[in-house]
């Protein structure tokens, strides 16, 4: 069987270092501590394998930019025969405090367009979600604005600090199961 884990951000320089991109800099966290460093394009997106117990874990990052990334993520599903329910998705969310990471399984877009393109692909919000927390723009910036902006080193550096307990929230999913991992990382 093969696990689907994708983080969603945008591709290139420019989008590296966003609010927007906590779903790839987990995913990069991840290959890192796996051991993982061979990349291959496919299906839209850069994919590296490992294996997890007898599981082919497959971690991804669209490239089709976050509002079509369920392109991507819909044939990665298909390719790989992973079921759709057990997508593990990691994104940036704006509705959770800056600094808090939460683990849950379904639910709707909230406005993020990278999940309503999965939702339209997958046929239902129903995968698991690792949401990094990046809190609301302050006064009256636009929240598009908000996520895509570079930021400024303390914001940077706030973020950088919950990329590891993202990534950590993702292994305990795979590990012990989604209900397991929203007793650990919801409870604060």
């Amino acid at each position: 069987m093969s696990i689907l884990v994708v983080g969603l951000g945008n591709p290139g320089p420019e989008y590296a270092e966003t609010r927007h991109n906590a779903g790839f800099m987990v995913i990069d966290l991840l290959a890192e501590n796996l051991r993982v460093s061979y990349w291959k394009e496919q299906a839209g997106a850069k994919v590296a394998v490992t294996r997890l117990g007898d599981d082919d874990l497959v971690l991804a990052k669209p490239q089709t930019f976050m509002n079509i990334s369920g392109k991507a993520v819909g044939k990665l599903v298909e390719m790989y025969g992973a079921k759709a329910s057990e997508v593990i998705v990691v994104h940036d969310d704006l509705d959770l405090p800056e600094g808090s990471v939460r683990v849950k399984r379904g639910g709707g877009h909230g406005g993020h367009n990278g999940l309503r393109s999965l939702t339209e692909q997958l046929g239902g919000g129903d995968y698991i979600r690792v949401r990094v927390g990046i809190g609301r723009p302050p006064g009256r910036q636009d929240a598009a604005d908000f996520v895509l902006e570079p930021m400024r080193r303390d914001a940077a550096e706030r973020l950088s600090a919950m990329i590891p307990t993202a990534a950590q929230a993702v292994l305990h999913v795979l590990e012990r199961g989604v209900d397991s991992a929203m007793q650990e990382y919801n409870a604060s």
